[in-house]
């Protein structure tokens, strides 16, 4: 790549990266609509769940076409489609088994090696690979496939960490610290997706008149307490405890190994970024 051609790459990596930060932004709302309604007029509030329900699937189409600059390699397509078919297999194989989310395993270290756009394409085909071959295709899907897809780009913005020295202790030292890291994100994630993916279902889950129901016409700080105390009771000491000890036990006892194999296979846009010429001040 020539030096008249870079700054035009990294304009588009900007553009991506601002896409990317919107779609996500949107998505967010699209999840949190029980406390975006309250803040609307009655007749409003009928109507933002739908709202929510139809706007997830179009802002993941502008995303991907975003996302789309980088996999113009067939050796970016052939790896994320790899990763994308394995992480299906492991998502459906453990399906129905309270709480395992073995998959975030896989999402975490791929992101974590490949960044943080490769990891959010990851995260989203995963899920829509697995939903489409499993028969579990329904309205929470778009927002399994933007929770995943955080999950793993999240990993792809943690801190670098190197070896101070090229000897074999020092390595071991870096490698049991960045363990140490994704098995600590690992456990936020797992109950972060549990809370996002909890908020979106809530008003439907428990219906009207309990301590924990949604009320469009509370305060949001009511509203939140209320979702709290549902999400506590209904998965964060069940199923998002299992699903955060999973992971934590996949990424120590395999991350290591995998880490290295992923990192053999690098991406052109990784690779282009190792011999990009110097900028000077």
């Amino acid at each position: 790549m020539t030096a008249v051609e870079v700054p035009a790459v990294r304009r588009r990596e900007r553009l991506t990266t601002v896409a990317l930060l919107a779609g996500s932004t949107l998505a967010l709302a699209a999840f949190g609509w029980p406390l975006v309604a309250t803040a609307v007029p009655a007749d409003a509030q009928r109507a933002a769940p739908f709202v929510a329900f139809a706007v997830l699937p179009a802002i993941i189409a502008v995303v991907l076409a975003a996302l789309d600059r980088q996999m113009h390699s067939a050796k970016a397509v052939a790896l994320l489609g790899v990763l994308a078919a394995i992480g299906a297999g492991i998502r459906i194989a453990g399906a129905g088994v309270g709480g395992i989310e073995a998959v975030f395993v896989l999402l975490i270290l791929a992101g974590r090696v490949f960044g943080a756009r490769f990891g959010f394409l990851l995260g989203m085909l995963t899920i829509a690979v697995s939903s489409v071959l499993w028969g579990g295709i329904g309205p929470w899907t778009p927002f399994q496939m933007f929770a995943c897809a955080w999950v793993a780009a999240g990993a792809g913005l943690l801190p670098a960490i190197r070896p101070r020295a090229a000897t074999t202790s020092a390595v071991r030292r870096a490698t049991a610290l960045e363990i140490g890291m994704l098995a600590a994100y690992g456990v936020v994630a797992a109950y972060a997706f549990g809370l996002v993916m909890n908020l979106w279902f809530w008003p439907f889950a428990v219906g009207t008149g309990t301590g924990i129901s949604y009320d469009g016409a509370a305060p949001i700080g009511e509203n939140l307490a209320s979702f709290a105390l549902y999400s506590l009771v209904t998965s964060t000491l069940t199923w998002d405890t299992v699903r955060a000890v999973t992971t934590v036990l996949g990424i120590a006892l395999i991350g290591p190994a995998v880490l290295a194999a992923l990192r053999r296979a690098k991406l052109p846009s990784q690779q282009r970024t190792q011999h990009e010429p110097a900028r000077h001040p």
